[in-house]
């Protein structure tokens, strides 16, 4: 069991470690040295602190075996001879227990003070929700004193955290204080649910094509495996004083790992978005994909395409007010860069009278209808790594192609 949860619990600080050397490489190549936010280095002590809380999971089980203050009868405590094997292991069991309890409750908020700087930058412009943002950092700030202040006072006397005899009582015992338990669970997950309130409201109001609303949602209500996680360790601590405390540990080196994903994803997706783009968009994939299809067409007797496309229209640049008519996009839509089909009623001209054509030609006037087929219809954005809304007005492209008739 103890090789095992080893083998687990280093892995995953070595793939959550790599996450966030990744999110920090994305960011500094992105916005520069002097471009880098509080997150970004919040970020980087939460690397600190997770690999000194795997590490203390890790000694209660491979130095201590487990073993703590907790789980013995009266007769027990009485008869373990001071200064023995077991005396020394139980004590120090403890106090690594309490070290882990503090190393515990800081990573996760750390992580949800990251998220809510994110989020600030996310909601930047949208007056309600960095009202709501800054009435988290309270939250935050309130919730991670009480989960401290419960950790290090819960016990009159501080000493008697590794109290063996007389029995110091539950509240004593850190591997299995039901203070601790209920204090951290119960502000973890109110904590979380009010995070991933934030981000939704204006994900479902977003102009954004549903496969992609659920894949952000997916990311932004991550939190939801985190509190199972931590309502799943407060429940085997309860069944099983004994053994639970160490299965307990597992669970909380898993809880603190999908933390650390989560709260580098906005920042990692953006980031290998882009490098696919870039791909995508490299000449010599270009002029592979070119080649295959014009071998496929001329093996069907079809005419080869060119890379001019069919239709000979180029892309236009337009003013983003113009072309969302004065509403308010909201950051979200641009999270990650990318491009996104829009809806029909902001690509087809909202800005244009009935009758006129895109070139601002009066189609009554000739006596000619003129009708113009649309292909394909993108509106894509500049490449954003944080899910920032770009400052300048002009940052929308808009792309058509088609055939123009008339008759």
């Amino acid at each position: 069991m103890a090789n095992s949860f080893t083998v687990e619990a280093f892995s995953l600080l070595g793939v959550g470690l790599t996450a966030i050397g990744i999110r920090t490489c994305a960011r500094w190549s992105t916005v520069g040295f002097r471009g880098l936010k509080p997150d970004d280095f919040l970020m980087l002590g939460a690397a600190v602190v997770y690999s000194l809380e795997t590490a203390a999971a890790y000694i209660v089980g491979a130095w201590w075996h487990g073993l703590a203050n907790n789980g013995m009868t009266d007769e027990q405590r009485a008869a373990l001879e001071p200064g023995s094997e077991e005396w020394n292991m139980r004590i120090g069991g403890s106090k690594t227990q309490l070290v882990g309890w503090s190393l515990y409750t800081l990573l996760l908020w750390l992580l949800k003070v990251c998220m809510s700087i994110f989020y600030s930058r996310l909601t930047e412009g949208v007056n309600d929700m960095r009202i709501r943002v800054r009435i988290g950092y309270g939250i935050l700030l309130a919730t991670y004193l009480a989960v401290e202040l419960s950790v290090i006072l819960g016990c009159p006397s501080f000493h008697k955290n590794w109290q063996i005899f007389p029995d110091p009582g539950n509240h004593c015992q850190p591997a299995i204080s039901k203070i601790d338990l209920y204090v951290t669970v119960v502000l973890n997950v109110v904590t979380d649910l009010y995070l991933m309130s934030i981000p939704l409201p204006m994900l479902w109001r977003a102009n954004l094509p549903i496969q992609r609303k659920i894949l952000l949602g997916c990311m932004f209500c991550g939190g939801i495996f985190v509190m199972a996680c931590g309502i799943l360790r407060c429940v085997l601590i309860l069944r099983d004083p004994v053994g639970g405390a160490q299965q307990a540990g597992s669970w909380a080196v898993r809880e603190t790992f999908v933390s650390v994903i989560i709260g580098n994803i906005p920042m990692i997706y953006p980031f290998f978005r882009r490098i696919w783009r870039n791909i995508l968009e490299s000449e010599t994939f270009r002029s592979m994909s070119m080649s295959q299809k014009n071998s496929r067409a001329n093996n069907a007797g079809e005419f080869p395409e060119h890379s001019g496309g069919s239709s000979g229209l180029g892309s236009s640049t337009f003013n983003k007010k113009k072309f969302n008519g004065g509403r308010t996009l909201y950051p979200l839509s641009t999270l990650g860069g990318g491009t996104f089909s829009g809806s029909a009623e902001c690509i087809v001209g909202m800005d244009q009278p009935v009758g006129q054509t895109e070139d601002g030609s009066q189609s009554g006037k000739s006596g000619k209808t003129v009708i113009t087929v649309v292909t394909e219809t993108v509106i894509q954005d500049r490449e954003r790594e944080d899910g920032e809304l770009a400052k300048q007005p002009n940052h929308w492209q808009f792309s058509s192609q088609g055939k123009r008739y008339n008759m």
